[in-house]
């Protein structure tokens, strides 16, 4: 237990923070298993956008670092190209 007024305003902060981060990282790995378990290369393809733009809510939230986001986004692209030859 927190003896300190500051010390509980940071336990009710870190609460709200750790919601919030759960949340937006939830949503990038299920935009990322969206364009993965794609059947067909215009499937995956057209998934593409959606998910760059939720890895990039991530990042200026600072939830995920720019070049993991980066990384992430240029390995889904690769595979979501490879599908097509």
């Amino acid at each position: 237990m927190p003896h300190h007024k500051s010390a509980m305003k940071r336990i009710r902060q870190d609460k709200k923070r750790r919601a919030r981060n759960r949340h937006v990282r939830s949503q990038v790995r299920t935009a990322v298993k969206t364009v993965r378990e794609a059947h067909t290369a215009e499937d995956a393809l057209a998934k593409l956008p959606l998910l760059s733009s939720v890895i990039d809510k991530a990042v200026k939230k600072g939830i995920v670092h720019k070049r993991t986001a980066a990384r992430r986004k240029s390995r889904l692209a690769k595979k979501a190209n490879a599908l097509k030859g």
